[in-house]
């Protein structure tokens, strides 16, 4: 089964902006879809577990979004091209710096959070682990990533919230709630929308 993503819950207002349209996001998705199911297939094959099951959830999210950034360009026709890993902001526009986008990528509700508090423009994904059909089971965690929301817009030093305490893993920037008001949502899946009851299977971490 090829994955989509499911254009009908792409919010019809959102017009192109920085370069960026509906169609780019949903290839984008798409790109990050096949290439996974690409890697799982070859572990499977091998008698392991699917990606989602070998590497921490935080790393996934990093993972997929750099697919879906990878994915955008490939069908943006010379618009954006790719700063590299680790590198802000992670779409560079052809025409204007001040169309740069930043990518971010969270596990079911938890807000997208930065290295970093930045300004600029941000596109923000959120996604959940369900089976390979696309069923989500809202007790227990699946394996498979499926994108259920997408956000975008400009974000100011303000929409983040600094975590800089002594003995903490490191310097965190997280997406706080006027921020999150902030994007706009240009794609929700209610079939896919999780709850925030906690998963018995692994920490929501991400």
């Amino acid at each position: 089964m090829t994955r989509k993503l499911d254009e009908q819950f792409l919010v019809e207002r959102f017009r192109p902006a920085c370069g960026l349209t509906k169609n780019m996001v949903s290839a984008g998705v798409e790109f990050a879809y096949s290439t996974l199911d690409i890697i799982d297939a070859k572990l499977l094959e091998a008698g392991l577990t699917r990606l989602s099951g070998l590497v921490e959830l935080a790393n996934l999210s990093t993972i997929i979004g750099n697919l879906i950034a990878e994915g955008i360009v490939k069908s943006g026709r010379n618009v954006f091209g790719r700063a590299g890993a680790h590198k802000y902001q992670d779409l560079r526009s052809a025409s204007c710096a001040d169309h740069n986008v930043e990518i971010k990528v969270s596990l079911e509700k938890n807000n997208p959070k930065a290295h970093l508090a930045k300004e600029g423009h941000y596109l923000t994904f959120r996604y959940v682990l369900g089976d390979s059909e696309g069923h989500l089971d809202r007790e227990v965690r699946g394996d498979v990533a499926w994108i259920w929301e997408v956000r975008f817009g400009y974000l100011r030093l303000e929409h983040f919230n600094v975590s800089n305490t002594e003995g903490d893993s490191g310097k965190t920037a997280v997406v706080n709630k006027a921020g999150m008001q902030e994007l706009v949502v240009i794609y929700q899946n209610p079939g896919l929308e999780p709850t925030r009851r906690s998963y018995r299977s692994r920490s929501t971490t991400a």
